[in-house]
């Protein structure tokens, strides 16, 4: 191999863990004298490819980087006054190197394990606290996927408040016609399937009846205009109707909030507050809400508890209320968030606090209010007269204004021939306006204008101004300079563990390495700084990135056509299963709306089904995990003609190649349905096989599960289906694109395009030999785990030949009956040793999932079974009565710095054992910064907005 070659294959060196003396020693373990027979052993024969993939040569990552540096310049940076809930935004230096490019920040989990979560948590219970107190509302979650996604959910919870599913007496939804068109889209997608019918029309002469069960306004509207909605929701209320605000979170520092005008929902972005445009996320969404729908609101909720030594502590609060766990019952399918930008965008209202948000929004409506009054000098005609940021100008010809900014860098919104709109934001200086007032200038002469602070706002209604106080928690009106937010961030940081802390090997979940090369070119300005919506042809970058990743996983899945809209894996589904309804109906058959699902398949899958107006019939399975066959040939026979199709996941959910695999997608096809396949563990099939040759039609890829997108906390994820070209035309379109049929799943044409960068980084810098590659050694690493922990613990499902694929089940339940020791307490007692917990609990209530992906190394999986054999031996401590059934290590996990030395002692074990189990931990020992969280606490007293101070002192 000459150096050439050599410095292309880099990459793949420093992405897989193992070496190749470890990988010898690993094979040893398991019994096998090199890779391949172990994939012969572990993969059936039947479904492998037979040729490598058509991927071209891996670049090393200096190459990379100047690769995409050009693909880059390729996209041109216009000064962008598009708006439509887009806008430029300034990211603040210290948030931008320390959240968004800091990998103790985008690599962490969802915070289901909380006491090692607790700087994120605060971070997004202040995000929670910021829409709370700027929209009005008590109630909010921690981050959405987009503004019409937002829309479309709060729709749904609408309408399954005032419904019972099979006896629908409200089945309107009023839809305000200055709503913005790409939400407009996404709620009559969602509307759909469900039988809504959306009623779109003006809020102010609508006739709202018995027979609707919510509505929709955008405040400021689709032209700018700020409208005095109290009557129309007064009207609404008293036909026992909902009304949902689409607002915007700056406007509300100077607006009166939609709490306050009698709103029972607000939703919008908080991409203005300091997140990059990005071609369209990702970017937080949030939705607000009245206290009665905490049980209803989709999303998360962080809530404040307490810890077992009385402290105060957070947690993912009322999580039986996520729609993963309520399955085929549920009434969204979300089950993630934009964790990561929705901790931007708290940082960012944490850094400039209330007043300088205000004077942030009061400069952007005094830029607005001055552009509209030079502009009507010149004898142009406003279309609304009241407006925060946007305006909307009536022109003879549009193309002649479109014309002069061009010239001069600048995008404007071009509704059609007569109407153009022009959205200030953060980013305008007042040299810009010159530009902007020059475009609507008849005359060569020089452009002069005063900028008339004195007048006021004068362009807000008196009636419509905030007077109501925001942000008064300490949080926002402490860390106003750059050390202070410094300290702040770090501070939050060290309280959680993240993948530059240790291995988290959290099944299902595939917590891989998200490289630095990867992830750089991301705040680069010719990528961070496109609209969604600029003309194709300054978005030349993004077109060849979009076009080209679509066919990489084109040929990594075996399939023909691909979608990245998207914006979430449980979005994939949704999109596919739309995919899959639509052709059905296409076919002349529209009855085709059973889908069957396996017992053992991820939550999101039958949540999806009902979101997609299906109705779910679960399949068995069999005692060794596998799909039940015969149960499958019983069922499918039995809803032959109302067949849709079938959702499986392989490897199996439980981690598992199953080789009759290729039957069941046969059974399904012989009854006219389709095969969707569940992408959550396709990196245990990039390069061996593809779904495409197992026999599916679509499937939807987790990109930050395989492709190496990270988790941020809990999202951003991207979820793209890639289906059959028979199935190509029935895929997502978006309002924006010139003659698209079908409707948009998310806000942006392309969901969350900047993070695509990431995928494509990955695949370029392996290539084919190193994506294979990156599969065998996910496979080689589950089972050398595997090999280990089974001399000590049960392992649960493994293939004909005792393999596991990339992931494998350890039985804690034993433990239960012999020691009182459940999964929860190794869960927490891990902790003390460094570690996340595997999955808990699924897809066997009971059980840890493992999957340690490619990238760890051999030292970091031996700590991490180390510290399980370790476990196993404190358990038979207690089994054998060495140690107290109550009073014991695991039952006391996670044990805290500030317990360990604390001046009393009450424990029969040491203060060693406790904190430093193993000699490993003393080099680098994690603290939890809180003990044991007490759930139901939580739960019975929902707080989830920052607390008043004197909560915080201690007696």
């Amino acid at each position: 191999m000459n150096f050439f070659e050599l410095q292309s294959r880099e990459f793949a060196t420093r992405h897989i863990g193992p070496n190749e003396r470890e990988t010898l020693k690993m094979l040893q373990e398991i019994g096998f004298d090199n890779l391949e027979q172990l994939i012969n052993q572990t993969v059936p024969e039947g479904i492998r490819m037979s040729e490598p993939l058509n991927i071209p040569r891996a670049m090393s990552e200096h190459e990379f980087l100047r690769h995409i540096k050009e693909v880059s310049l390729k996209n041109k940076i216009f000064r962008n006054y598009i708006g439509q809930g887009y806008y430029g935004a300034i990211t603040p230096s210290v948030i931008l190197r320390n959240v968004f490019e800091n990998p103790g920040w985008y690599t962490q989990y969802t915070p289901y394990q909380a006491e090692i979560s607790q700087g994120r948590l605060e971070s997004l219970l202040n995000f929670q606290t910021m829409v709370s107190d700027l929209t009005g509302l008590p109630l909010a979650n921690a981050s959405l996927l987009d503004e019409a996604t937002a829309a479309a959910e709060a729709m749904l919870m609408f309408f399954n408040a005032k419904n019972r599913q099979e006896h629908i007496t409200k089945p309107k939804f009023f839809l305000d016609k200055e709503t913005f068109p790409q939400t407009k889209d996404v709620v009559y997608t969602r509307a759909k399937p469900f039988g809504i019918e959306v009623v779109e029309g003006d809020y102010a002469e609508a006739v709202i009846d018995a027979t609707y069960f919510g509505a929709l306004v955008q405040y400021p509207n689709n032209i700018g205009s700020i409208e005095d909605y109290r009557s129309f929701i007064g009207k609404v209320h008293e036909a026992d109707a909902y009304v949902v605000m689409a607002t915007d979170l700056l406007a509300l520092t100077l607006l009166t909030p939609p709490g306050e005008l009698g709103a029972d929902v607000a939703v919008g972005s908080a991409q203005r507050f300091g997140v990059p445009l990005g071609f369209g996320g990702p970017h937080a969404a949030f939705m607000s809400a009245k206290d009665d729908f905490k049980r209803l609101l989709p999303g998360r909720i962080i809530g404040v508890s307490v810890d077992a030594e009385g402290k105060r502590a957070l947690r993912m609060a009322l999580q039986t209320r996520e729609q993963h766990i309520k399955r085929e019952k549920a009434t969204s399918n979300i089950c993630t968030a934009q964790a990561l930008l929705a901790n931007m965008a708290a940082m960012y209202a944490v850094y400039h606090g209330p007043k300088g948000l205000k004077q942030i929004a009061e400069r952007i409506a005094i830029f607005a209010q001055t552009v509209a009054s030079e502009i009507e000098a010149r004898g142009y005609t406003l279309v609304a007269q009241s407006f925060f940021d946007t305006i909307v100008v009536k022109v003879d010809d549009a193309s002649v204004i479109k014309s002069r900014a061009e010239e001069k860098k600048i995008n404007f919104r071009y509704f059609d021939k007569h109407w153009v709109g022009i959205s200030i934001d953060e980013t305008t200086i007042i040299e810009d306006l010159f530009d902007i007032i020059s475009c609507f200038e008849n005359e060569s002469e020089t452009i002069a204008f005063e900028i008339a602070e004195d007048d006021g706002l004068y362009r807000i209604p008196e009636k419509l101004t905030r007077t109501s106080a925001y942000l008064t928690h300490p949080v926002f009106n402490s860390y106003h300079s750059e050390s202070q937010m410094l300290r702040y961030i770090k501070y939050l940081e060290n309280k959680d563990l993240s993948l530059n802390t240790s291995m988290i090997s959290l099944g299902s979940c595939t917590m891989k390495l998200n490289a630095a090369t990867e992830m750089i070119p991301l705040s680069w300005n010719h990528w961070s700084n496109i609209h969604p919506f600029a003309p194709v042809e300054q978005a030349g970058g993004y077109k060849e990135l979009i076009d080209t990743l679509s066919q990489y996983l084109c040929e990594i899945t075996g399939f023909d056509a691909c979608s990245l809209q998207p914006n979430s894996g449980a979005q994939g589904e949704y999109a596919g299963l739309l995919t899959i309804k639509a052709y059905h109906e296409a076919q002349g058959n529209p009855q085709r709306n059973v889908m069957l699902i396996p017992i053992s398949a991820h939550g999101t899958n039958p949540a999806s089904a009902v979101m997609a107006g299906m109705k779910v019939v679960v399949v068995k399975a069999l005692e060794n995990g596998y799909i039940d066959v015969e149960d499958l040939k019983v069922k499918a026979n039995q809803y032959a003609d109302q067949l849709a199709g079938i959702m499986i996941t392989y490897p199996s959910t439980y981690g598992v190649y199953e080789e009759s695999v290729k039957e069941i997608t046969q059974i399904i096809h012989d009854y006219g349905g389709q095969v969707y396949m569940d992408g959550a563990n396709m990196n245990a099939q990039v390069g061996l096989t593809a779904p495409g040759l197992i026999g599916a039609d679509v499937c939807h890829l987790n990109l930050h599960k395989t492709f190496a997108i990270p988790h941020g906390g809990g999202g951003p994820g991207v979820g793209p289906i890639c289906v059959k070209a028979h199935l190509a035309q029935y895929l997502p379109g978006h309002v924006t694109m010139s003659g698209h049929s079908n409707g948009a799943v998310s806000a942006a044409p392309y969901g969350s395009a900047s993070i695509l960068l990431i995928s494509y980084a990955y695949i370029r810098m392996l290539g084919a030999e190193g994506l294979k590659k990156a599969t065998q050694y996910a496979i080689l690493n589950a089972n050398y785990m595997r090999a280990r922990l089974a001399k000590h613990y049960d392992i649960l499902y493994t293939n004909n030949n005792g393999l596991c694929a990339h992931e494998f089940i350890v039985d804690l339940r034993p433990f239960k009956k012999t020691a009182q020791i459940e999964a929860e307490d190794v869960a927490k007692r891990l902790m003390d040793y460094g570690f996340h917990a595997p999955t808990m609990s699924f897809p066997v209530p009971g059980t840890i999932m493992i999957e340690p992906t490619e990238s760890e190394d051999k030292a970091e999986m031996d700590r991490f079974c180390d510290a399980l054999i370790n476990i196993r031996q404190e358990i038979r401590d207690i089994e054998e009565g060495k140690a107290d059934v109550k009073d014991n290590l695991l039952k006391n996990a996670p044990h805290t710095q500030y317990a360990v030395t604390a001046d009393a002692w009450t424990h029969a074990y040491s203060r060693q054992q406790a904190a430093f189990p193993l000699p490993y931990v003393k080099l680098n020992k994690f603290w939890p910064s809180v003990a044991r969280v007490n759930n139901t606490l939580g739960d019975r007293n929902l707080i989830c907005t920052c607390e008043p101070v004197e909560m915080y002192v201690e007696e």
